[in-house]
């Protein structure tokens, strides 16, 4: 088996999924580690074990709903699971031996680009290069001294050494 083609795969799916808005995209996902969670399910080589971990992955789909960490969790999980069942020598696909194996490869592209928080590609481009064009923070821009000087007409420069604002009458 080619170990490149489910890399791809896995690419290829976050594409098409960023192809979707917002909060739909990770609400389909959320269904999909639903599904992946399942997949197994009627091989029953690990017997009750198949059910727990169903049941496991169901509650992780409902979180997965509101949260894309829960969905790259999810997609972890289903990844030891096919590990497991590819070295059970019981692959996801009976008729194609290494599929447990290349799911084992795909599933953790897809985890980490939910860790990314599902973004677009466009999304993850524009948010790379704004991180190389950030300004340095200097006190007098961080926003808790620019509300601190709203609220109490206080400047950086009253400041003590260790950063207390003295109080009117000190």
């Amino acid at each position: 088996m080619n170990l490149v083609s489910p890399v791809i795969v896995g690419i290829i799916y976050c594409l098409l999924m960023s192809l979707l808005k917002e909060p739909h995209r990770r609400r389909l996902n959320a269904l999909m580690v639903g599904g992946a969670g399942a997949a197994y399910l009627s091989g029953g080589v690990f017997g009750p074990w198949e059910i727990l971990f169903t049941a496991l992955m169901t509650y992780i789909a409902y979180r997965a709903l509101d949260s894309w960490a829960f969905v790259g969790i999810g997609w972890l999980l289903h990844t030891a699971w096919d590990v497991a069942h590819h070295l059970k020598g019981h692959p996801i696909l009976p008729f194609f031996h290494d599929s447990s194996l290349g799911c084992a490869i795909c599933d953790p592209v897809i985890a980490l680009w939910c860790f990314l928080g599902g973004a677009s590609p466009n999304a993850l481009v524009r948010r790379r290069f704004r991180r190389g064009r950030a300004q340095p923070t200097t006190p007098e821009r961080t926003p808790a001294v620019a509300s601190e000087r709203r609220t109490t007409g206080a400047d950086v420069s009253d400041r003590t050494p260790n950063g207390v604002i003295p109080a009117a009458g000190d």
